[in-house]
């Protein structure tokens, strides 16, 4: 198995209220690059996840733990919610689907 995909994951801070204009700031994203091994998910897992197939899923598997909070997860261009997250003794597993 090759860890060399490129993750990212994506901590997203809403903008501050200002006052004077009565509108929010921007939003900030923080983004933590991770080297990861990166498949298509398999049909079984996918039955147990979402109860059927469902497009655009993926299975992401970390070599150590993730411990930082995050809102999501960016592969490429692309970004994926965590749908099923599974901590194995040192690596950590996540079941992602994209986000429209």
């Amino acid at each position: 198995m090759r860890y060399d995909t490129a993750v990212y994951f994506q901590k997203i801070t809403p903008g501050a209220y200002d006052q004077h204009s009565g509108n929010y700031g921007d939003d900030t994203m923080e983004e933590t690059l991770r080297y990861a091994s990166v498949m298509d998910t398999g049909t079984d897992m996918l039955k147990l996840v979402y109860d059927g197939p469902k497009q655009g899923s993926l299975t992401i598997q970390l070599q150590n733990h993730y411990t930082k909070p995050f809102d999501r997860i960016r592969v490429g261009e692309k970004a994926y919610r965590v749908d099923l997250s599974r901590k194995l003794r040192t690596k950590h597993t996540f079941v992602v689907s994209e986000v429209q």
